[in-house]
């Protein structure tokens, strides 16, 4: 069964319309018109090996920090869903993803339970149009909507660009592992039946 997800949001602030395959090849079309936050979403796709497609527009004259966090809450809700009923998946994943001279370790449980758990020092700057702040919104909303608990941590780091590149890197790849279906899985892998 394909585990794929389309989830459109409207609001006064932003107009978005999101695709989403976890067992994809890392096929990714996203626009904006933030282009950092494109270049993230790129990276999210393509290491994470999910095929997605965003389209969005927001209110961009006034700043980023709308669009960055629907699109948070939208990709949260397309994992949500194309995860079903959760059978069979691995659940848990943790990787530490290498950037130059930033480390980042992102730790992930389908738990059912959304929260993030955020240590990351980052220098507070515009990287294009893309304030820095953003990346933890963006998470932010992501884990809350995915009902995914979300650890990011960052070991070493100068840079501001490499430090938030990593974390997005890290975070597709634990999902990935995550999300992947293990054959010795039977059923939920939780002792209460359900996450």
């Amino acid at each position: 069964m394909a585990r794929t997800a389309t989830v459109e949001r409207t609001t006064s602030e932003t107009d978005i319309a999101l695709e989403l395959s976890l067992d994809g090849s890392g096929s990714v079309s996203v626009a904006t018109g933030v282009p950092f936050f494109d270049h993230m979403l790129d990276a999210f796709g393509r290491h994470g090996l999910f095929d997605l497609a965003v389209r969005a527009t927001g209110d961009l004259a006034v700043d980023a920090h709308h669009t960055v966090e629907d699109v948070g809450i939208c990709l949260g809700r397309a994992v949500a869903d194309a995860l079903g009923d959760r059978a069979g998946i691995r659940r848990f994943g943790s990787v530490f993803v290498p950037m130059d001279e930033a480390l980042v370790l992102a730790a992930v449980d389908i738990s059912g339970r959304g929260q993030l758990h955020y240590d990351v020092e980052v220098p507070i700057q515009i990287i294009g149009t893309f304030d820095t702040t953003l990346a933890k919104e963006f998470m932010l909303a992501f884990a809350a909507n995915a009902g995914i608990t979300v650890h990011v941590m960052a070991f070493a780091g100068e840079n501001a660009h490499h430090i938030i590149e990593a974390a997005f890197k890290a975070l597709a790849r634990a999902l990935a592992e995550a999300v992947a279906i293990d054959p010795r899985v039977t059923g939920i892998p939780s002792t209460k039946g359900s996450l």
